[in-house]
């Protein structure tokens, strides 16, 4: 029986190479989800591309063919429990399989008050935040498990640690969803790793209705807010072999905010 500390070790790109693997990313037509499906894709995976726009996913999916690797796009509302099942689904209808999934949708509408937050909106926040994640991570997770491993990433906020007013729903279904990581590693462990990359603010298109001065600094040791491809890093880690005793953990890239 060979033991696993005396495995040889593999070479750096080795570690991230994602060849023969399938991701699965929500939100993954744009911003950081769209930085997660062009890096999965060159680092060799296949790939099923969720958003709510069937359009936008086409897109991306074309994309990733002109990178060599096959790409299934899939119209659904993360928010929508039936959705899910449907998406899930058509992602082992497609490739058997699922290696990675990415828990990245989300939405983060500012209310005018925590009063004034109205019961809908409530409703869609917790649901694409939380209420989604949750039931997709309980779908793969366990087909995971039952095929041997896989790794899930959710993709939370900084605004779970430290949160502001006005962004109750958003904060609370955050720091629901960094829970749900520990559930989850605990449930599907040993094989199935997962994790959560807590994002601090980014430069996608959500900044575009920032105000100037956020777009071009924030409190925090970089002092700046992040470019979408700088997500990559950290996700190609935690989707791949390189992070094989990382499960349960919540690492932060937000430039170090405080």
């Amino acid at each position: 029986m060979t033991d696993e500390r005396t495995k040889p070790s593999l070479a750096p790109a080795d570690l991230f190479d994602l060849s023969g693997k399938v991701a699965l990313v929500t939100g993954g037509s744009r911003g950081l989800g769209r930085e997660m499906v062009r890096a999965f894709a060159t680092a060799g995976a296949d790939l099923v591309i969720a958003s709510r726009k069937a359009e936008a996913c086409e897109s991306v999916a074309t994309e990733v063919r002109g990178l060599g690797r096959r790409a299934l796009p899939v119209a659904a509302h993360v928010g929508c429990w039936e959705d899910l099942a449907g998406l899930t689904d058509a992602a082992y209808e497609e490739f058997g399989k699922v290696d990675v999934l990415v828990n990245n949708a989300g939405m983060s509408p500012l209310a005018p008050s925590s009063a004034e937050t109205s019961e809908e909106l409530f409703d869609k926040v917790i649901g694409v935040n939380f209420k989604g994640p949750f039931r997709l991570a309980s779908l793969v997770g366990r087909r995971m498990a039952e095929a041997g491993g896989g790794s899930i990433i959710n993709v939370s906020s900084s605004g779970a640690l430290m949160p502001l007013p006005r962004f109750g729903p958003y904060a609370g279904a955050k720091a629901a969803l960094n829970t749900l990581t520990t559930v989850f590693a605990l449930e599907y462990g040993p094989t199935v790793r997962v994790n959560t990359i807590s994002a601090g603010p980014f430069l996608t298109d959500v900044s575009k209705a920032w105000p100037e001065e956020s777009r071009q600094r924030t409190r925090s040791a970089v002092g700046r807010p992040g470019q979408p491809e700088e997500i990559v890093g950290t996700a190609l880690y935690l989707a791949s072999d390189a992070s094989s005793y990382t499960t349960g953990a919540l690492i932060r890239v937000d430039g170090g905010l405080y």
